[in-house]
């Protein structure tokens, strides 16, 4: 088992991108690995509900977002959100309320980096 660390920093303007990584964590959940996700930029966008409940991907088996998040949450996965990105968008505590996410400074970036085997970026 690995620990795959996931950054990701498109958000709702980035469709693709944005589904991607939350399908590749959830996959390297179902196959045995821990995963971390650390959403950073326009990422932390995708936990307001308006981006979780719709389809933001492209493409075969495609699931609205929520699905995947809360397989990776149920799988065990941690999902951590920059607050100085949080702040500059406008993503509140009204919107993170009941949802497993935890804000996170620079350091917790660094500190997860360096403790998982392997990182993938979307950026």
């Amino acid at each position: 088992m690995a620990k795959i660390l996931i950054h990701l920093t498109h958000g709702p303007e980035a469709p693709t991108q944005a589904d991607r990584a939350f399908l590749i964590a959830k996959t390297a959940i179902r196959e045995g690995h821990k995963v971390s996700m650390f959403l950073a930029g326009s990422a932390v966008q995708l936990i307001k509900n308006e981006h979780l409940e719709s389809t933001i991907g492209i493409g075969d088996g495609v699931t609205p977002l929520k699905e995947s998040f809360d397989e990776i949450v149920a799988g065990g996965g941690d999902i951590y959100l920059s607050r100085i990105s949080c702040g500059a968008r406008g993503v509140n505590e009204q919107e993170l309320s009941g949802k497993k996410v935890e804000l996170a400074e620079p350091n917790v970036l660094v500190q997860l980096t360096v403790d998982h085997d392997r990182v993938i970026t979307y950026g």
